[in-house]
């Protein structure tokens, strides 16, 4: 009997890794298609846990003395066209026959699910309904169904060790449970899981034998550790458990063995008074620790088989406390005593670690280094391009200098790579979320550093040395809007196929709503509850008036259980205090790093980096820039910007300019290019410009960047010219907004001067004015860095010259 008086807090028992169910409705539950075939075989009062599923989603409490009645069976019967008043009896029984369907627990079915195409797989559990209380109406008892999951390996997280598996094969979750109403099983859901053995060669399911799958293992998804599991022998010892551990479910859970090193000092803390007595500890404490099998099975994707007379094995699932024990005699033992097989305890078997996943549990058992390297960055074209180059060293070194090329290794950045990398790493380990704030001014290596901690942390997931997770980089230029972000991140967490689906055909409004839903507390369940990092790069342009999708992008983390792992990057450290609402700032956390602008010693490293790597493979090349010129080109830079790109392109240019003569560039040479470039007639032509003239320069190329196209409607720049006349005049004297023949004109004095062009000819005359075409007649990298010189740091973030 349920007692009002005393509060009850909700579980907030994470029920994630397993298939998400779309949201049930409490009326979901009172299916008048579906009859109890038996009679209750266990009843107790109604806990939380119960109706838990009902409150979150509807608010229901159950009334006074209900009581919950768990039963084994029940039969349905689908919702077809009635037969035809002529059919004779016999025929209409024959029908109702064919369309009714009885489910037992321990039977498996198909589960039509949120985010997968196909439908998961699941056991019954058990099943149960409320009777009794004060007014209850037999006719509105909820009828309810705890399915214990399976998992398809498409459900896993992308990143990961993979390993081959069979055609329809699943794997039993060690604990991951729903509660649904019978509805919620396919009228054509029961299914056949079979313990997969090996005679000679696997025997796999055809595409006829859809219902079919094979189970051989069993898993943790959050780590992707599998354990050995014989599906026939957990199924049998579950149906014949006590109807206790049966109505609760419980019986399904699968134990586990723990790591061997806990076993070990376990078994070490037991013989400490014979340790006092020898030294030599070997002898005695091989007995008790864990021996791995001297050889993996002849079928290396087989892990061996357990077997269930084995004595050596015991249990950490299951009430064990009330097993009468007989007490052992306390005696010394001495190195001559001889070798006792421990004591066999009637409990169920423990799944041990396939080899596959002993040897990550090794790797992940190591204390980590302190201090890691940056890994290679194999996959930037670029640098293979290198390898292609003939044997000229001003070549080469023109090649490495370009600012588009990402070097293998990235120097004066270790410190705060290690710090991303361990914050990013110790959320996945610990199953949680949050954010990470990375902040500087452009050109100091932020995205590059977070992409190689990336690249790292992948490559530790696939060797199993972390927690699987999935990716997903949103950059704030190459969206078309900033709730856009929303369908990227749901395209991502929902597990659809881009590359060979498409994206997926849903607004962002929707998207949100799933979103929600996903990270919510009441989401019960789902294959892609696994973590998930999003890097959210260009963080300013992501940043609305109602600030509302990075105020969803930083909340999610905080709900217990989403492990969602944000990683945002901005060109101002002071972004959110300068505009982020209180709200946001609160939810972004404290883990904040701020990259500084490189100093003159790291520009002048940075640069002599990128020349040993085009001087490799070369026999004794020649200098192509004296090391003066670098020194003096990162004095020019870091006492402006700090912006590596900067010197990278001074020094390119003044090694193309001695390229013909065949020597090295000089401190001469170097400055001659640095006054080419503060007075080239593009900078000067800029630096004439009004201020209008440069907002609409500045609209340009930031529509540009995020269509990934030239050519731009002119409706589109006005548009981005008005929210750019807030943005840029903020700080000093705000003009009024200019009306559209405003606009007109300043776009008349930009084409007249050719530092645009507007689609011009017949059928252009024809289109409305907003839907012309207008295209940048001017180098962007030079308009960028002349805009952002000219207009300051206020420019220089609204333009987005990204890390």
């Amino acid at each position: 009997m349920v007692d009002e008086s005393i509060p009850v807090t909700p579980s907030r028992r994470s029920k994630r890794f397993q298939p998400l169910v779309t949201p049930v409705k409490t009326d979901a539950f009172l299916d008048k298609s579906a009859v109890w075939t038996d009679n209750p075989f266990y009843t107790r009062p109604t806990a939380l846990e119960d109706y838990q599923v009902l409150q979150e989603d509807e608010g229901w409490k159950p009334g006074p003395g209900i009581q919950t009645a768990f039963r084994k069976s029940f039969k349905r019967t689908k919702s077809t066209v009635p037969a035809s008043r002529k059919a004779s009896s016999a025929r209409r029984s024959r029908t109702e026959a064919a369309e009714t369907e009885t489910f037992e627990v321990g039977e498996t079915v198909l589960v039509k699910t949120q985010f997968t195409q196909h439908p998961s797989v699941g056991v019954i559990a058990s099943m149960w309904e409320f009777q009794g209380g004060e007014g209850w109406e037999d006719d509105k008892s909820h009828m309810m169904v705890r399915i214990h999951w399976f998992q398809h390996p498409s459900e896993l997280p992308r990143i990961r060790a993979k390993r081959e598996h069979l055609e329809n094969e699943v794997y039993f979750t060690l604990a991951s449970q729903a509660i649904l109403p019978p509805s919620y099983v396919p009228p054509d859901g029961p299914s056949t899981v079979r313990t997969a053995r090996k005679r000679g060669s696997w025997v796999t399911a055809t595409s006829e034998e859809n219902t079919l799958f094979y189970c051989r293992l069993a898993i943790e998804s959050r780590s992707n550790i599998y354990y050995d599991f014989n599906w026939a022998a957990h199924k049998q010892r579950a149906l014949s458990s006590p109807n206790e551990d049966l109505a609760e479910g419980t019986c399904w859970h699968v134990g586990v063995e723990a790591p061997s090193s806990s076993r070990r000092a376990k078994k070490r803390t037991k013989l400490q008074a014979i340790a006092e007595e020898n030294d030599d500890n070997s002898a005695r404490d091989r007995d008790y620790e864990y021996d791995e099998p001297p050889s993996e099975p002849d079928d290396p994707l087989v892990p061996s088989a357990i077997d269930d007379a084995s004595d050596n094995e015991t249990t950490i699932s299951g009430p064990i406390d009330d097993i009468p024990k007989t007490p052992s005699r306390k005696r010394k033992r001495t190195l001559s005593t001889p070798k006792s097989t421990p004591s066999k305890k009637r409990a169920p078997k423990l799944a041990a670690p396939t080899p596959h996943s002993k040897a990550a549990l090794r790797k992940r058992g190591r204390k980590a280094a302190a201090f890691r390297v940056p890994p290679p960055n194999l996959t930037q074209e670029h640098y293979k391009q290198l390898q292609k180059l003939p044997p000229n060293p001003w070549l080469r070194a023109m090649h490495v200098l370009h600012v588009a090329a990402r070097p293998d290794v990235l120097p004066c950045r270790e410190e705060e790579y290690s710090r991303i990398l361990r914050t990013v790493e110790e959320l996945l380990e610990e199953g949680s979320g949050g954010c990470v704030y990375i902040s500087g001014v452009p050109g100091t290596g932020k995205t590059a550093t977070v992409h190689a901690v990336v690249r790292e942390l992948k490559r530790m997931a696939e060797n199993n040395e972390t927690n699987p997770f999935t990716y997903v980089e949103i950059n704030g230029l190459r969206v078309p809007e900033p709730s856009a972000a929303y369908n990227l991140l749901w395209e991502t967490v929902s597990g659809h196929d881009v590359e060979n689906d498409g994206h997926l055909k849903a607004s962002s409004k929707e998207a949100l709503k799933q979103l929600t839903k996903h990270f919510s507390a009441g989401a019960r369940a789902g294959p892609a509850g696994h973590a998930c990092v999003v890097l959210m790069d260009e963080l300013d342009q992501l940043v609305t008036a109602k600030q509302d999708v990075v105020y969803n992008f930083f909340n999610w983390p905080t709900i217990a259980g989403s492990k969602l792992v944000v990683i945002a990057v901005a060109n101002t450290m002071d972004l959110p205090e300068r505009v982020m609402s209180g709200r946001v700032r609160s939810r972004l956390g404290m883990i904040r790093i701020n990259f500084q602008p490189y100093t003159t010693q790291q520009l002048g490293e940075i640069v002599h980096a990128r020349l040993r790597d085009a001087k490799e493979g070369l026999e004794e090349p020649p200098d192509v820039i004296h090391a003066d010129g670098i020194k003096f080109a990162a004095m020019k830079v870091s006492s402006i910007s700090g912006d590596a790109r900067r010197v990278l392109d001074i020094c390119r240019r003044a090694v193309e300019l001695v390229h013909p003569k065949g020597r090295a560039a000089r401190t001469e040479d170097v400055k001659e290019v640095i006054k080419v470039l503060q007075n080239s007639p593009t900078a000067a032509y800029l630096r004439d410009c009004t201020l209008h003239e440069r907002i609409m320069l500045a609209s340009l190329l930031k529509c540009m960047k995020r269509d990934g196209v030239e050519e731009i409607k002119w409706g589109e720049i006005e548009d981005q010219h008005i929210i750019y006349v807030e943005a840029l005049t903020s700080e000093g004297d705000p003009s009024r907004k200019p009306t559209p023949e405003e606009l007109g004109l300043v776009l008349d004095s930009l084409v007249a001067s050719r530092a645009m062009i507007v689609e011009d000819g017949l059928n252009a005359i024809r289109k409305p004015a907003r839907e012309r075409r207008v295209i940048l007649n001017l180098e962007q990298v030079e308009v960028e860095r002349v805009l952002s010189e000219v207009g300051g740091r206020s420019w220089a973030n609204v333009l987005g010259v990204g890390a």
